[in-house]
């Protein structure tokens, strides 16, 4: 059964992300961001805020493939790299110590589950697309991630030092407890801690399930304990809500469209999905910003992809 769904997964992706290949979209004023999707912020100015930006991202970013746990930890088709290129500019990323490198390297997981990639193929990957698109940036929520085999522990950050100046990533970075300017942040990654640290970086809320916000950010990630994965629509949309009325906010606001409870992801998303691009296509023409938005398998949503990106064509 593994073989059959993965096979399914990566054919019907194949038809979608046809969807995106350029010239797809009609060349109107309302699509000529998403038209060209690796450079779509490059077209906005140095003066706006991400605070007032609508940007697509994905949740567990790097879980491509079901062999590096089951089925259900799987989450994504397309590669860090391909998701930058049709468009992503949020990563969500898990981390803890690596095998045989406790001290010095981080690998990526999902719960238990090794992905395969370190923390070093993720940051490779994401310099190689910003220096050849610089005017683009990438926001990357870095996650220490529990329930692993080869926990740092209280040493996350000393790991985390290591690649920050030992290994020279520190210029690849912005880090700042201010939500920045697409001027400021341009070629840039900036990081969201989920671990402990008296960083003077953005946070990630405490708490989970839920609703949940600091001063930095408001949050919707609501992934379990719902009668019906299509509910979980309800709760994304609520949140779309709170931007909405929220337009001069100082907090970032993120909203998950993803869910882990009920079974599948693909079945999951598959559920909350067309709700979810149902409520973008009747208000795009309002333009307002939307904060964050992760997905699912954006190669079977590539609608909302698409919608998500020109959101920001004011």
């Amino acid at each position: 059964m593994e073989l059959t769904r993965r096979h399914l997964i990566l054919g019907a992706a194949a038809l979608s992300a046809t969807a995106l290949l350029p010239g797809a979209a009609p060349a109107t004023a309302a699509t000529r961001l998403s038209a060209d999707p690796a450079r779509w912020m490059a077209a906005l100015p140095d003066s706006l805020s991400l605070l007032r930006m609508t940007i697509p991202g994905t949740h567990d970013s790097c879980c491509t493939d079901p062999n590096n746990g089951t089925e259900w930890s799987h989450t994504q088709n397309w590669g860090l790299t391909q998701q930058l290129q049709q468009g992503v500019r949020f990563f969500d990323i898990r981390a803890n110590g690596l095998q045989g490198h406790l001290g010095d390297a981080f690998g990526i997981y999902h719960g238990a589950y090794y992905q395969g990639m370190t923390f070093g193929d993720v940051l490779v990957q994401s310099a190689a697309f910003l220096d050849s698109h610089p005017g683009e940036v990438l926001l990357m929520r870095l996650k220490k991630e529990n329930g692993t085999n080869n926990d740092v522990g209280a040493n996350f950050t000393d790991v985390l030092d290591v690649y920050l100046d030992q290994k020279g990533w520190r210029s690849r970075f912005l880090l700042t407890d201010r939500v920045p300017t697409l001027g400021e942040a341009r070629g840039k990654i900036v990081l969201i801690a989920q671990f402990d640290n008296d960083w003077p970086v953005l946070q990630w809320p405490g708490g989970d399930n839920g609703f949940l916000s600091n001063q930095y950010i408001k949050l919707q990630d609501v992934y379990q304990g719902l009668s019906w994965p299509s509910k979980k629509t309800a709760k994304v949309t609520q949140q779309f809500d709170n931007a909405f009325y929220d337009q001069n906010s100082a907090q970032l606001y993120i909203n998950f469209t993803s869910y882990a409870g009920g079974g599948w992801p693909k079945v999951n998303a598959d559920a909350i999905m067309p709700g979810v691009q149902n409520y973008l296509t009747a208000r795009l023409s309002e333009r307002t910003h939307l904060g964050v938005v992760p997905m699912d398998f954006p190669d079977f949503h590539a609608d909302t992809l698409r919608t998500l990106i020109d959101w920001n064509a004011h």
